[in-house]
């Protein structure tokens, strides 16, 4: 495969990001099937025809794009419809063409089309290019599938989102996030509750199996990023007949994120508390390990120690940050836990962080300047609006409405938005910062009380007889490594891939582990507890801005 540049790799590596970084769970379990027994997926509906065409847009030639009509209810199958829009990035060499290579980038709410766009050719191996066309597809409710909306239009959105903190702190400002997601709540189910209560993943998975019938393939090959192994494994589980190869990359931990039967927090069960906390016990070892000339953090002390004093200083007294465009930007507790949140994703990036934390750990008074003498991390490094600039800090909040959809009608959550302080206070004194940051996901739901009777919540062991290759990054800070092994022990015949490294999934981070996705869905031949290596390891590589990844579709 063609090597990639580390802006491509930034890029990529934010298409897997979580979606709206505030979300979570459900008020309502929604129901497996009666007795417990495994539904059968199958749908009598008609396949649409697919009409490609030219993609709107400039650099996108090399795709084709659509749009068909999906049944909105599946009960329903001849009823109402639900817009699907989709692209694909044909084979290059369609004389040994396998078949088509559906994908989804994770989220719930990221979108597939525009990613996939985003993408392009620097996805795959350059062997899994010339024999698939390349489908990536918004499922119901995102981006170009009726999408579901929250407000009359985005300035509104924008403008009620820019008075939500990252997360409340002190009692008053529970009692205000509360109020502001019913606000929320109420406003996602005026303008679009029909929409939300058919979007759970099971019916996701449904517009896929039509979709699969609609370009002609007798069985499914899938690449699914973090909630994309929600839907992978809920697809086989509703078609298990009908899976060809799949690549599950970032595995969530499935009965944790339905959670039939739990009173736990979304937020505890999805593990991003622990994966962040030991993510970030990497980046301050590495960071120590670098020493002062290439990271600037190791200069002020112990680089823990001083993210801590930060954050404490930042709670007293938040930070007005001069921005490059004039304007400023607010940064205090919660807006610098959640900035550290997002950076742990793409450990090339890290040098941008490091940079940041300090500008930070100085101006907040936590401690003072390095010595006059100390050796600099980076020659004419660039202030710390740039830096909050680069890091998508003063971009538009993406939707909400999206991810909202498939979460609150999969998802259990306790159904009392007055128990979460308690909870969220116990996360974080195992967790500290990103228990009290995580913890908080899934009380929007609380107050939007949508359900899909149609929704899948198990059983999760798998039946299918095709062998399926599930990837997991060492040190995760989305979908912690520990998921992985349970994940892959559903399946009947798991082959085991670990990315000795760091971040959230393997999109641009590895060569290694994309020549072994390319020999897996060309030849369905992978081998089990394999390794491979990151390309560039923390700190060891020219630094990367985040910001302009993070300025893409979050997924």
């Amino acid at each position: 495969m063609t090597s990639r540049s580390t802006t491509t790799r930034v890029r990529a590596a934010a298409l897997t990001l979580t979606a709206a970084l505030l979300l979570g769970g459900l008020p309502t379990a929604a129901a497996a099937a009666p007795g417990g027994e495994r539904p059968t997926g199958q749908v009598d509906a008609p396949v649409p025809r697919i009409a490609w065409g030219p993609c709107e847009g400039v650099g996108l030639e090399q795709f084709e794009c659509a749009r068909v009509e999906v049944p909105t209810d599946y009960d329903r199958p001849r009823g109402r419809t639900t817009t699907i829009g989709l692209t694909r990035l044909p084979a290059t060499d369609p004389a040994q063409r396998v078949g088509s290579l559906f994908t989804n980038f994770g989220g719930p709410g990221g979108p597939g089309v525009e990613s996939l766009h985003l993408l392009g050719g620097s996805l795959f191996d350059d062997d899994v290019l010339a024999r698939f066309d390349v489908i990536g597809f918004d499922p119901r409710a995102v981006g170009t599938s009726d999408p579901a909306t929250c407000f009359r239009d985005a300035a509104r959105e924008q403008a009620f989102l820019a008075t939500v903190p990252a997360f409340p702190v002190t009692d008053r400002e529970e009692r205000r996030y509360l109020g502001q997601m019913a606000t929320l709540g109420a406003s996602c189910t005026l303008f679009s509750g029909d929409r939300i209560s058919h979007s759970s993943t099971a019916n996701v998975a449904r517009d896929m199996d039509l979709l699969r019938q609609a370009v002609g393939d007798e069985q499914l090959s899938y690449v699914g990023y973090s909630y994309g192994t929600l839907l992978g494994a809920t697809y086989a589980a509703l078609f298990p007949d009908r899976v060809r190869a799949m690549v599950l990359d970032g595995t969530v931990d499935v009965e944790g994120w339905s959670g039939v039967g739990s009173d736990e927090l979304f937020g505890t069960r999805n593990g991003q508390a622990a994966g962040a906390t030991e993510t970030f016990g990497e980046f301050a070892r590495l960071c120590a390990e670098a020493g002062p000339s290439v990271c600037a953090l190791s200069s002020l002390g112990d680089p823990a120690e001083v993210v801590e004093a930060t954050y404490a200083a930042l709670r007293e007294a938040p930070l007005t940050i001069p921005m490059p465009d004039g304007s400023t930007v607010r940064v205090g507790y919660p807006e610098a836990v959640a900035l550290v949140f997002s950076y742990l994703y793409e450990p090339a990036a890290w040098g941008d962080l490091d940079l940041t934390l300090a500008g930070l750990a100085v101006l907040s008074g936590a401690v003072g300047p390095p010595a006059a003498d100390a050796p600099a991390a980076r020659s004419a490094a660039p202030s710390l609006g740039e830096l909050l600039r680069r890091a998508g800090y003063a971009q538009d909040y993406p939707s909400l409405g999206g991810a909202l959809a498939s979460l609150c009608v999969d998802a259990t959550t306790p159904g009392d938005p007055w128990s979460y302080a308690a909870k969220v206070d116990a996360l974080d004194e195992q967790y500290p910062h990103f228990g009290r940051f995580r913890g908080w996901v899934g009380v929007q739901c609380e107050f939007l009380p949508a359900t899909d009777r149609d929704a899948f919540t198990g059983p999760w062991d798998q039946t299918t007889d095709a062998p399926v290759l599930v990837v997991g990054t060492r040190f995760d800070p989305a979908t912690p490594y520990a998921f992985t092994q349970p994940y892959a022990d559903r399946w009947p015949d798991a082959r085991v891939l670990t990315v000795e490294g760091w971040g959230h999934t393997i999109i641009g981070k590895s060569v290694c582990a994309d020549a072994a996705v390319a020999r897996y869905l060309v030849d369905l031949e992978a081998t089990d507890a394999a390794t491979c290596a990151q390309d560039v390891a923390p700190f060891q590589g020219p630094p990367v801005p985040l910001g302009e990844a993070l300025r893409l579709p979050v997924a």
